[in-house]
């Protein structure tokens, strides 16, 4: 970075959730750039790479990412794992097989679900307005938690301004409702409900409802509603303090714009991230829990038909791309969609999606990509996957 201690933050562009840089310098540590060889699992070299490998193979060598891996469920429900590349640069370690990740903004659709389980039990109503929940909390120029209702912020149509490009430069803990109080010192971006617009801050918003209507943090209520009703056991929400990961994992990496350096930014206080991005899973976990969303086992038919009900999100999601409430549809090159939502946190980037016919494929390269080519050649990935 810019500096020991710079931190720098980003939230423009097309972006698939918590878009930051950040680099503490505790945790910095400068590796040589190298183009890492792909590691191709025996199973696939017997017979020749199949299409998966292949890509993963292409987005370590022509796009320079340290590694990449990969869970995929096919329509014979069988699971897949595949890797390419280099875990730790440092060592040379290889790519751990479905390793823990960063998952960044897939954590909305965890909090979305929680909040439209509340709803499921009448103890949220999704056009309530937020003062219902945190009253006289959401103030601000052009900003009015009497008029942004709890749909509007899961479907990121409040016009609520982003926090994260506003943030400091100190690698810290921050409390969510300081994450809050930061976007509230800017204008709306525009009056609730009349646009759609991603914005980080209207999870953390979603977050302090499910405190305040439970009485529990966050991480309780997803961890009881959510991990352990499913049995997701290597999904986890970082306890305060915790920069760790807990499990095997590939290292993430972060590149200097114009420098020929990685560094590694494996380790970090996660919290700036909190209900917008602050969780860490597995590929597979993620095709998990993913699809038993969609096939009914976390909501019931009313709940999950309209998280479902999108609106269109081509500016940050891509072509023919739609949001719902925290999930996101896009359309298949070989008909039909996918649904999942994505996420990119400092170090990895995440993308999957499910089907209706059962297919699930999740793809996470080891540095946040910036590049608009390097996140079309990651989705075109996820696409292989799960039109193969």
């Amino acid at each position: 970075m810019r500096g020991q201690q710079r931190r720098a933050f980003r939230s423009t562009g097309r972006q698939h959730g918590t878009r930051r840089r950040l680099l503490p310098a505790a945790v910095a540590m400068t590796v040589g750039l190298m183009t890492p060889l792909a590691l191709v699992p025996p199973a696939a070299s017997a017979a020749g790479p199949d299409t998966v490998q292949r890509s993963l193979n292409a987005l370590v060598r022509d796009d320079g990412t340290p590694a990449a891996l990969a869970s995929v469920k096919g329509p014979d429900g069988r699971d897949r794992n595949y890797t390419a590349g280099i875990g730790d640069l440092a060592t040379g370690a290889p790519v751990p097989v479905d390793g823990q990740v960063r998952i960044g903004s897939n954590t909305k659709t965890f909090v979305a679900v929680v909040v439209l389980q509340l709803v499921a039990e009448r103890r949220v109503s999704l056009d309530a307005f937020v003062d219902t929940y945190l009253p006289g909390l959401v103030r601000g120029k052009g900003i009015d938690g009497r008029r942004i209702t709890v749909r509007h912020l899961l479907q990121q149509t409040s016009g609520l301004p982003e926090y994260t490009s506003h943030l400091g430069d100190d690698a810290r803990y921050y409390a969510p409702r300081e994450l809050l109080a930061t976007a509230l010192r800017y204008p709306a971006d525009f009056a609730p409900g009349k646009r759609w617009k991603y914005s980080n801050t209207n999870y953390v918003l979603a977050g302090l409802i499910v405190q305040k209507v439970t009485g529990r943090p966050l991480a309780d209520e997803i961890d009881r509603r959510v991990i352990k009703r499913i049995g997701l056991r290597h999904t986890y929400f970082p306890t305060p303090g915790d920069a760790s990961i807990r499990e095997p994992h590939p290292h993430g990496y972060y590149q200097e714009p114009g420098q020929t350096s990685l560094r590694d930014i494996t380790e970090m206080d996660p919290s700036w991230a909190w209900a917008a991005g602050q969780m860490i899973s597995t590929d597979s976990d993620l095709n998990r829990f993913f699809t038993a969303l969609l096939t009914g086992r976390l909501l019931p038919a009313p709940q999950l038909a309209r998280m479902r009900s999108t609106v269109p999100a081509e500016a940050t999601f891509g072509p023919g791309a739609r949001y719902g409430l925290g999930l996101v549809s896009r359309p298949l090159p070989c008909g039909g969609l996918s649904w999942g939502h994505g996420g990119s946190f400092p170090g990895y980037e995440t993308r999957g999606g499910v089907t209706e016919d059962g297919r699930a494929a999740t793809i996470t390269v080891t540095e946040q990509l910036t590049g608009e080519k390097a996140r079309r050649t990651l989705e075109h990935a996820v696409d292989t996957a799960l039109c193969r």
